[in-house]
């Protein structure tokens, strides 16, 4: 974010101003930039790196390398990172909700709200994450007993809207990591949610790199039909991780 618009908005610390992409634990730049724009007056007001397709792919690998030690991390570990993560958001709250008036929009009591509706998903999950219980399940055969264990299913993509862009990423992203499941994360371009990202960022020392990776990217331009891709660059990886996926917000009709 530019500093004159930072300024103007009463934003304290600089550090939460981050203009390029969170991938393997390092923010790195993109091969380009797309503009985020206050939507009420329609004003640049700073950029975010734009990856690439290849650039995508090792976010996605790097996603994956993290996946074992992630995993294997014991629940109370994971717990303290995440609850990490909530207290470093709170105490950041009055500069994130500023940031979220610029960036998207809303009024400053509902950017607070907000803040506060998304660092509340992450002390939930940091509190869950040391249970990771294991279930019983009534058989259907005498003389048996069964038992439902729940693993870390791989790496996490994560799509996010733009009118949630707290919230959604740290609803998503804090139930995966709870889990044992490292997060690639993508989010609305334009709304690029940057406050959580490093609020995150500085919350994950000690963890994996790339325990949180987040990939705002350029859509590519083709005239051949296919999906849509807006604000997103195809990964050519050929990394396939074990992995889930969620998205939140809608697509253009064809």
């Amino acid at each position: 974010m530019h500093a004159a618009a930072a300024a103007r908005a009463g934003i304290e610390d600089a550090g939460l101003l981050r203009d390029r992409a969170l991938v393997a634990g390092a923010w790195i730049a993109g091969t380009g930039t797309l503009a985020v724009t206050d939507p009420a007056t329609g004003e640049e007001i700073g950029t975010i790196a734009a990856l690439s397709g290849e650039q995508s792919g090792e976010a996605v690998a790097a996603a994956d390398r993290a996946f074992a030690d992630w995993a294997g991390r014991l629940p109370q570990e994971r717990s303290a990172i995440l609850r990490r993560w909530f207290e470093l958001m709170t105490e950041a709250r009055e500069d994130l909700a500023r940031i979220m008036v610029l960036e998207q929009g809303k009024p400053l009591s509902e950017a607070r709200g907000e803040i506060d509706y998304a660092a509340s998903f992450v002390e939930f999950y940091a509190e869950e994450a040391k249970r990771p219980n294991i279930e019983g399940v009534t058989s259907h055969l005498p003389d048996a007993e069964v038992e439902l264990w729940l693993e870390p299913a791989g790496v996490a993509a994560l799509v996010t809207p733009w009118n949630f862009p707290s919230a959604m990423l740290t609803r998503k992203a804090a139930a995966a990591l709870a889990a044992g499941c490292p997060v690639l994360a993508h989010p609305r371009p334009r709304r690029p949610s940057r406050r959580s990202r490093s609020a995150c960022s500085r919350s994950a020392r000690g963890s994996p790199r790339a325990c949180s990776t987040s990939s705002p990217a350029r859509r590519p331009r083709s005239s051949r039909p296919g999906p849509p891709t807006r604000g997103c660059a195809r990964s050519r990886s050929p990394v396939r991780p074990r992995s889930g996926g969620s998205f939140t917000g809608s697509r253009p009709r064809r």
